[in-house]
């Protein structure tokens, strides 16, 4: 064996045990050691079976990510789960924690699995862009049948261990110690007298069913859920050879299409994602030494949408929250809101009625700040408007107990400001939740110039304890993620005045990879909010900076989106599907008569550097400034709050792949033709003149 993997030989029954933390990592060490220990076991004429558990907290999570980008080790994860598969002795796989990629791959080929009831199993390696390239493809389906196999297999997401004995998977839960029920379960094989049962054997997941109509259905969803996406058709084409080829062949085919994906250069851009994703929650001035505090109660300002999806963040998370909002109409309203918000859930099956009251149960109305004098954590969610929140905070400070973290939700404003009306200024910390709060996965934390160590720990902890993608940004007008929407909204809006139509510009930007166009995602959050933060910015910003116009047309019209009916497009009435607005064009036409600008004819090319670049050249800005830690983190924040496609790694990582003297040259192109809005950032300048890239200097700070 190895130093993870150990062989034991209780009686009769062959009991291997990998330790390798935290996550049992498939390693080369616990490879060779499995290799080894089903080799010796096989070979043992006293050994009738053999049961597979791993100490800690998990299962196989997974292959080793240190090993990730490097020349592969022998043996390799195919080879080991051959022999699991070909011993001629019965296995069992004892499953707790997680039974993820190569993981699930090696229970897979074990002849017999059983989970503890809390157990998750999946196949995640599309979201690294790759294919379950150890038989995952082959195996499952056999097993769950193609439609359940290509939902875990494209998703990549995990399913929970009673679903996975649903659809045969797994063949029964445990509770209770694991070698003691993975012996107890190898002994019951041996006395039923049940064989080996390889997986690779199996036809009854394959029978049944129409798969060629499932394949196309999900080539179907695929093209419209993910268009531009590489590895989930590979994944697809995967399962299909499973309904068509023997084992060996099938095995065969998705080696090819796993080699496929590893070439691939989205894949380049997903690993980096992934890492990004970990790194963020590394603060790089932060002592090692720094505690957060406790947080077990919570409390929430404000009833609106925002306010009620942060408080149901914490409801999911299982803390107990106050909802405070400034008269028992505006509270009822809100707490039919979170009723409202919950059961829409259940109706669509992601929520039992059960714990749709449970939840409902920890969130407390309120309507008087004394209320929150015992919460560990208070965040505000009241109007974007600086009286009313420094009001609300200097409330807070008088009520509140020592030691209370008093957070801002602010998207734009400054933090500082905001602080500067409490006696407690190193306790204020901005947690910019994004909307839906309840959904949306991405959290900026704040760091005022005053917020202390302990309390920015803490707000990442919060961040973790809700499951947020947490990053820490620095004080500014939008921060990280709105002051650069800011550059994007800005060049997609002067697009219109030189001849687009917001049709042609969310169709490019769409066509690229983004979630949803500029203008489409302008009119879901509301014009009127872009119209506020302009008028602040005009009042500090210089004089000769020029302003579209378009979007201050509409708003004096009354148009402000999806909300009244009409903005960039045209709702009607219960339907959010966009249709033209007839009444835009002649606006346009009147922007671009003011300007003295001719209309033209606009390529997609075009329209896609005018707004992207416009992100990497802000980034590079806010980079300099110290507004970010790090070039992957202003990825990170695309990639979860702005639609952002995962395949192209987020905007500098773009501008990275693209190259930054061809960035730059654009930038500078755009300069001369357009303003000041795109002077180029130092920082640009000085990593295209030295041939490096975002990436480069990050490594390097």
């Amino acid at each position: 064996m190895t130093d993870v993997v150990r062989l034991e030989v209780q009686g009769d029954i062959a009991l291997i045990t990998v330790n390798n933390p935290p996550v049992n990592a498939l390693g080369q060490a616990v490879r060779e050691g499995l290799l080894k220990a089903f080799q010796h076991a096989e070979a043992d004429q006293h050994v009738r079976a053999v049961a597979l558990v791993c100490e800690g907290n998990t299962f196989i999570a997974g292959a080793d990510i240190k090993e990730f980008g490097k020349p592969p080790q022998a043996p390799s994860l195919p080879e080991v789960i051959e022999v699991i598969e070909g011993c001629n002795k019965p296995s069992v796989a004892v499953i707790h924690g997680t039974a993820l990629g190569g993981g699930l791959e090696v229970a897979l080929g074990c002849h017999y699995r059983i989970a503890r009831k809390d157990a998750k199993v999946g196949l995640p390696e599309v979201k690294l862009g790759l294919l379950p390239g150890a038989g995952g493809t082959q195996r499952l389906p056999r097993l769950a049948g193609v439609e359940k196999a290509l939902d875990m297999i494209v998703s990549g997401t995990p399913i929970g261990a009673a679903e996975a004995v649903e659809h045969h998977i797994v063949d029964e839960l445990f509770e209770g110690d694991l070698r003691e029920a993975g012996l107890a379960y190898a002994r019951r094989l041996v006395d039923e007298g049940r064989g080996p049962r390889r997986t690779g054997e199996q036809t009854q997941g394959l029978e049944g069913a129409d798969n060629e109509a499932l394949i196309r259905a999900k080539h179907a969803e695929v093209a419209k859920r993910m268009a531009g996406l590489f590895s989930p058709l590979r994944c697809i084409a995967a399962v299909e050879a499973a309904t068509k080829l023997p084992l060996a062949e099938g095995l065969k085919r998705e080696r090819e299409l796993f080699a496929e994906c590893l070439n691939s250069p989205q894949r380049g851009a997903l690993v980096h994602s992934f890492f990004s994703e970990r790194q963020a929650g590394k603060i790089n001035d932060l002592p090692f030494d720094v505690k957060p505090r406790s947080i077990k109660t919570a409390a929430v300002i404000g009833g609106g949408t925002m306010g009620v999806g942060i408080a149901l963040s914490c409801a999911n998370a299982g803390v107990p929250v106050k909802l405070l909002e400034i008269n028992d109409e505006a509270l009822q309203r809100g707490l039919q809101r979170a009723r409202d918000t919950y059961a829409a859930s259940v109706k669509r099956g992601s929520l039992t009625e059960e714990a749709m009251e449970k939840r409902l149960a920890l969130v407390e109305g309120v309507t008087e700040y004394a209320a929150l004098a015992d919460a560990d954590v208070v965040v505000e969610a009241v109007f974007e408007e600086m009286t009313v929140k420094q009001q609300v905070f200097e409330q807070l400070d008088a009520v509140c107990k020592p030691g209370a973290i008093l957070a801002s939700n602010t998207s734009s404003l400054d933090l500082n400001a905001i602080a500067a009306f409490t006696k407690r200024p190193e306790d204020v910390v901005g947690l910019h939740f994004f909307s839906p709060a309840n959904v949306m996965r991405l959290l900026e934390v704040v760091r005022g110039e005053k917020t202390s160590n302990e309390v920015l720990a803490t707000a990442m902890a919060i961040g973790k304890q809700l499951k947020k993608v947490s990053v820490v940004v620095g004080v500014c007008d939008g921060f990280v993620g709105n002051r650069m929407v800011f550059q994007y909204g800005r060049e997609a809006e002067f697009l219109l005045e030189e001849g687009a139509t917001p049709q042609q510009v969310d169709a490019a930007l769409r066509n690229f990879g983004m979630a949803m166009g500029p203008f489409a995602m302008r009119d879901l959050s509301g014009l009127d909010i872009g119209q506020a933060i302009r008028k602040r910015q005009r009042a500090t910003l210089p004089a000769h900076l020029d302003f579209p116009t378009v979007s201050d047309k509409l708003c004096a019209a009354g148009m402000l989106g999806q909300k009244t009916g009409a903005g960039y497009y045209r709702y009607e009435a219960g339907n959010r599907t966009p249709q033209e607005n007839p009444e835009l064009a002649p606006m346009l036409e009147a922007a671009s008569r003011e300007k003295g600008i001719e209309r033209k004819a606009l390529d997609e090319q075009y329209i896609v550097e005018r707004c992207i670049f416009a992100l990497v050249n802000e980034g590079a800005k806010i980079l300099e400034e110290g507004i970010a830690q790090r070039s992957s983190d202003i990825d990170v924040i695309y990639l979860n709050g702005y639609g952002f496609p995962a395949f192209r790694g987020g905007p500098m990582f773009y501008a990275d792949s693209v190259g930054l003297d061809k960035v730059l040259a654009r930038v500078k192109e755009l300069h001369a033709r357009c303003g000041d809005w795109w002077k180029p950032a130092p920082l640009l300048e000085q990593l295209a003149a030295e041939g490096r890239t975002f990436t480069d200097w990050q490594s390097g700070q």
